[in-house]
């Protein structure tokens, strides 16, 4: 596949479905520096996924250009790991079980999808024993996706077992970027085909995950990821550090 621009023309969409804005605790990037730069990469979808809050989705989506949809969405702390919410119309609150948050996104009419879920560096489903009661690929079997890369894993094979877990329960595995900078929006990225369904809606969204997908595998460098501990700081200072939940 030749890249984002090239798959959209030959009926592809190119969707990102993890990406953060400076309505995170540990991003700078504005939502209209990341809409510019999902712009400039091809992307035709793009998920606003902040921490625990939609307004920056909400942002990116007003000032969205022609050609680039918006899909407004949340990575939600539960008291068992990260969930990532997509198409929703109020902000998740973070420290709820992983079932009650499905739920939640449930009556949103939205999609739920399982970021990262074994990055040991990070709030994991995988994490061992921490879901409970059905185990994890009983949770995942619930969910609409897993993300079999997320480009910000480097280190282990957390994206070789989230690939194994999405075969085993029966669920589309996508690539993401979990882009905390402009510079790693897109740089992994899935390619769904407009024939099987319309990614700018939940329905088509899941239509096209449970038709022919592509992965684009890109990798955030190490040099990148090392700019989100100066972020949190910064963002510490202004106020705005992660909202502390009781799990």
């Amino acid at each position: 596949m030749g890249g984002p621009e090239a798959a959209a023309e030959a009926g592809w969409s190119f969707v990102d479905l993890h990406c953060h804005t400076s309505a995170s605790f540990d991003s700078l990037a504005s939502p209209r520096s990341v809409v510019a730069a999902a712009e400039r990469c091809g992307l035709t979808h793009l998920a606003i996924t902040d921490h625990d809050t939609i307004d920056g989705a909400l942002e990116a989506q007003a000032i969205a250009p022609a050609g680039l949809t918006v899909i407004v969405g949340e990575e939600i702390r539960t008291a068992h790991g990260d969930l990532v919410g997509a198409f929703l119309s109020r902000a998740v609150p973070p420290g709820l079980s992983a079932l009650e948050t499905i739920a939640s996104i449930r009556e949103q009419a939205g999609l739920v999808g399982i970021p990262h879920p074994f990055d040991r560096l990070r709030g994991s489903l995988g994490r061992g024993g921490r879901v409970g009661g059905g185990g994890l690929v009983g949770l995942a079997s619930q969910v609409d996706w897993i993300e079999a890369w997320n480009a910000r894993l480097i280190l282990g094979d957390g994206n070789a077992r989230a690939a194994s877990l999405a075969r085993e329960a029966g669920v589309p595995g996508v690539a993401v970027s979990d882009s905390h900078t402009t510079l790693e929006v897109g740089v992994a990225s899935t390619a769904l085909s407009l024939a099987d369904g319309d990614p700018g809606t939940a329905a088509g969204l899941l239509a096209a995950l449970r038709g022919g997908l592509r992965l684009t595998t890109g990798r955030a460098s190490i040099y990148v990821r090392a700019l989100t501990p100066l972020a949190k700081v910064i963002q510490r200072a202004r106020g705005r550090g992660r909202m502390r939940v009781h799990e």
